[in-house]
């Protein structure tokens, strides 16, 4: 997963770097390149980069609860 995950990486980097040299040239095919790369970087790259990032996480750990909160709170005033 890492592999492809670079593999993708490095990908939209020399697509980005591509668009913007061709943009001096032919501005329009240029704007296409760089468009097609922010949109392949959301819809392709963003999902699969989150789900191995969060993958074998647990959420509660990383949002604000009740619970938390007071962990939180009691850990600050122990440090006191």
């Amino acid at each position: 997963m890492k592999a492809i995950i670079r593999f993708l990486f490095f990908s939209i980097l020399i697509s980005f770097f591509i668009g913007f040299n061709i943009k001096k040239n032919d501005e329009v095919l240029g704007e296409k390149i760089i468009g097609s790369t922010v949109l392949f970087s959301v819809i392709i790259f963003l999902p699969i980069f989150l789900y191995h990032r969060w993958k074998g996480k647990n959420i509660m750990d990383y949002t604000l609860t009740k619970e938390n909160y007071n962990r939180i709170k009691n850990q600050a005033q122990n440090k006191k």
